[in-house]
């Protein structure tokens, strides 16, 4: 049994209850950090991140060979309106714990999880205080990195789906699905523009992708984690109808400009030998029957 370790912060959000399912099948000691509530089967640390004692406190008793950073703020509008907790949440945390790897196990490798929001701070400007936060948490992350020399990569995940409680556009259309399905609802939801294209990429392979960075990813390197393909609201929309009964259960208001983003750059993890592997069908697939089996429960 290897005496490797990871710790795994945010273990309880959508991506974290995943990440530890993964490395559990790996010979990585896994201990999910979270600040409330332990999470059952794992064996969970309660810390505050904001507290820099409770930080050195927990790298100190850990000695983890490797975190996955995932806490924080998620949340653009949580932002606009907590801006102050949304930055200490993105960016104190980060340094307060980068400051205790750094003394106590400069050793230890890094993931350090930013976001397709964030934005080059010589090119443009924050389109609100989220992107603010994770541009300053992947700045911070690297520059203490290539100052003391620690092992930090940088991961920008994409639009994540697939089973399990999430916030994201497409768990919205599932979960309303189910909900029509079950006769708990008869209004249609509501988009306000079907020709939006986005970069869908399953939880589960942005979780290997991941895995991939600890092992061969470049400290201080950013690595774009996406499928590289662009599909439109509407294309969700019809696979979706595929795998349900329920008919009309979206209305597009066809409301301003399509807001279609340029295409992540994928060639630094494909370089790595990393590939998704869960079609579209299937992440909607899986998220319908999370919420279907969430709602017999």
């Amino acid at each position: 049994m290897s005496d490797d370790s990871i710790l795994i912060t945010g273990a309880s959000g959508f991506t974290g209850q995943h990440a530890c399912r993964h490395f559990l099948k790996t010979d990585l000691k896994v201990t999910a950090v979270v600040r409330n509530t332990c999470l059952e089967g794992l064996r969970s640390v309660q810390c505050d991140l904001t507290d820099k004692n409770a930080i050195d406190r927990l790298i100190k008793e850990e000695q983890p060979t490797y975190v996955l950073h995932l806490a924080g703020v998620n949340a653009v509008q949580t932002s606009w309106e907590n801006p102050v907790s949304t930055l200490e949440a993105n960016v104190l945390s980060t340094v307060y714990l980068l400051d205790a790897i750094r003394t106590t196990k400069p050793s230890t490798k890094v993931v350090m999880v930013g976001s397709a929001l964030q934005y080059d701070p010589a090119k443009g400007k924050p389109s609100h205080p989220y992107a603010l936060s994770k541009t300053m948490q992947s700045q911070v992350a690297l520059h203490l990195a290539e100052l003391y020399n620690l092992h930090v990569v940088l991961a920008k995940p994409t639009n994540l789906i697939g089973p399990g409680n999430s916030s994201g556009i497409c768990a919205l259309l599932t979960k309303h699905i189910v909900d029509m399905e079950r006769n708990l609802t008869s209004e249609a939801f509501s988009v306000s523009n079907l020709q939006v294209k986005r970069d869908f990429l399953d939880v589960r392979d942005v979780v290997s992708a991941y895995e991939k960075l600890f092992v061969t990813g470049e400290r201080t390197r950013t690595y774009d984690l996406a499928t590289g393909r662009l599909v439109a609201l509407q294309e969700v929309v019809r696979e979706l109808e595929t795998l349900t009964e329920v008919s009309h259960f979206v209305v597009d208001k066809k409301l301003g400009e399509n807001g279609t983003v340029i295409p992540m750059d994928v060639s630094n993890i494909k370089n790595l030998g990393w590939n998704p592997t869960y079609s579209l069908r299937q992440s909607l697939e899986d998220s319908l029957e999370y919420y279907r089996n969430l709602e017999q429960a």
